[in-house]
């Protein structure tokens, strides 16, 4: 034997002899590595068994694969009436926290949102009796959509009955009877940012005034018409001029509109309400 030849799994042998100088298949050794084998090629190898057309040996020559493999693939036939495993939809090696104990977690965290991982930690080592590391909580927490954030705080002394009973005891009156006090102040620092950009590594930095300066104070009357009294003043609002403003302009303002409201028909040339102006007048 001079030399041989592979051609896929098949080899192929060339002899001294002058019949084997034209070449022929001197022996075919056929292996069986490991690939993906098509789902039809083995419904055909099935089809093929079940129905005698061929001799087993034959179809696996053909076919290309081993016997151990289509005695699995007959026995997945007989079993769920297919050639391929269902695919299943558990990927990667299985979690450490498993869904009772990530149930547990997003319960711990809906009664108090403010733990932090090392109180998880605890508590899940001794109610769970899992020990874990804190960064485990962390990534099970993430991939459940519960992400870090600012804390909106609640006053525990808040009355949910007492709330309920303002909004059933307000609902009596019509949208155009409510009013809504509110008082804001400004100087000039209230323009300033908290927030800038700048390069890595570098502070973002920008000259601001460290001084209050002249502060005013707005106080303001909300209607479902907008805002139909308001009063500035330099300096803080006193309680004089809170209720010398409230007397004068609120309360005036409603009783004109509540009497423009219900006007009669033959008296509405003599009783018409008078517009307040929309523009806020500063005093002091």
């Amino acid at each position: 034997m001079n030399n041989m030849k592979y051609s896929g799994t098949t080899v192929y042998c060339q002899l001294d002899s002058e019949s084997d100088r034209k070449g022929y298949l001197a022996s075919s050794i056929t292996t069986m590595p490991n690939r993906r084998i098509e789902r039809g090629t083995k419904l055909a190898g099935i089809k093929l068994y079940k129905h005698g057309v061929l001799p087993l040996d034959t179809t696996l020559d053909i076919l290309e694969y081993s016997r151990r493999t289509f005695f699995h693939t007959l026995k997945l036939w007989r079993e769920i009436g297919d050639v391929v495993s269902a695919p299943s939809n558990i990927r990667g090696r299985p979690r450490v926290l498993d869904y009772d104990d990530l149930q547990y977690l997003l319960l711990l965290i809906e009664q108090n949102p403010d733990y932090f991982l090392d109180e998880l930690l605890d508590l899940v080592e001794t109610n769970c009796f899992i020990s874990v590391h804190f960064s485990t909580i962390l990534r099970t927490l993430e991939r459940a959509g519960v992400s870090r954030k600012k804390l909106r705080k609640i006053a525990i002394e808040r009355d949910e009955l007492g709330r309920a009973e303002f909004v059933h005891h307000m609902s009596q009156y019509r949208p155009e009877y409510l009013g809504f006090l509110d008082e804001t102040s400004k100087d000039e620092r209230t323009l300033a940012r908290g927030f800038g950009r700048s390069k890595r590594g570098r502070r973002a930095a920008k000259k601001e005034a460290f001084k209050y300066g002249r502060r005013t104070s707005t106080e303001a009357l909300l209607t479902l018409d907008g805002i139909v009294a308001c009063k500035v003043v330099e300096g803080s609002m006193t309680k004089e001029l809170f209720l010398q403003w409230l007397e004068c302009n609120v309360v005036s303002t409603f009783i004109l509109l509540r009497d423009g409201m219900h006007i009669q028909p033959n008296s509405a040339s003599q009783m018409q309400p008078i517009p307040w102006p929309f523009q806020c007048t500063s005093d002091g």
